[in-house]
């Protein structure tokens, strides 16, 4: 009897764990389902999030994209903006072709003259006068020729109309008309009243600089005067005046040195091409 009664009880809790087990099963199962279910959805919203996440990204690209284009657009402005302010506050008639060409009249003068320092000058009793903006490139190519040796110094800066009259004058009572319009300018028609033109000489030749040709400091010229900006204006076989070794006047860097790349003189090339060095004539 005993026996019978721990046999029913064994089953008793037999069933019991069955039904557990079973019931554990169903909630397992149920948990499962949802899990796989939240798995579905979480891919689905991680395929989702990529999505926008890609297209975030495209349209991140196609904005910095407008964003750099509307900053060069900005940039290239700015550059109009500054070259036209370089050219209107650039004089036109630096570059100007005058000798016979074109005319200056009595009132033009420079905005501004600088004076040449006296150690750069031969005559110290009257003070000579240059561009400021011209002035540092002189003083270099002063500097620079001093240290190599070489015998330099300025005879004549800026002339104005009336000084170039009395001048052109006095050369017409020493050699008569005819000869000194092969060597001087009428007032109106030199460089010199630009402000931007010097004429060299050495200590030993002084104002008589008529040899200047035969000494080392015009062959320096030749071969240094572009790098500081400054052609010969009347070299041999010019169509202008005569051979004038002495004379050189500041072009600018660019127009320089593309005149001396290129064997060309200055009045031998349209105004149209020398115009287009204006925005750059004081450039370093």
């Amino acid at each position: 009897m005993r026996l019978s009664e721990e046999r029913a009880q064994l089953e008793k809790e037999r069933a019991r764990l069955e039904t557990k087990l079973a019931d554990t099963q169903g909630e397992f199962a149920s948990t499962s389902r949802r899990l796989l279910g939240n798995i579905d959805s979480l891919n689905q919203l991680l395929e989702e999030t990529a999505g926008e996440r890609d297209d975030l990204e495209t349209n991140l690209f196609a904005q910095q994209d407008i964003i750099d284009m509307m900053q060069r657009e900005v940039e290239f402005a700015l550059g109009e903006v500054g070259t036209l302010q370089k050219l209107n506050v650039t004089d036109r008639e630096l570059l100007a072709k005058y000798s016979r060409v074109y005319f200056l009249n009595e009132n033009y003068a420079p905005r501004a003259l600088a004076p040449i320092p006296l150690s750069f000058v031969y005559d110290q009793e009257k003070e000579k006068r240059i561009l400021p903006e011209v002035l540092p490139f002189l003083q270099r190519l002063l500097n620079d020729a001093v240290a190599q040796g070489v015998d330099m110094l300025v005879l004549s800066g800026y002339r104005s109309f009336g000084e170039q009259s009395m001048l052109k004058s006095a050369y017409t009572v020493t050699y008569g008309s005819k000869t000194a319009n092969k060597f001087s300018a009428d007032q109106g028609y030199s460089e010199h009243q630009l402000g931007s033109t010097v004429d060299f000489t050495t200590a030993k030749l002084g104002a008589k600089f008529a040899t200047f040709a035969s000494t080392p400091s015009y062959q320096w010229l030749l071969e240094n005067a572009y790098k500081y900006g400054f052609i010969l204006s009347y070299p041999k076989n010019n169509t202008y005046y005569v051979f004038e070794p002495w004379h050189w006047r500041f072009v600018g860097n660019k127009l320089a040195l593309m005149l001396h790349d290129n064997s060309k003189n200055f009045y031998d090339i349209p105004q149209r091409e020398i115009d287009i060095y204006r925005v750059s004539l004081f450039d370093e």
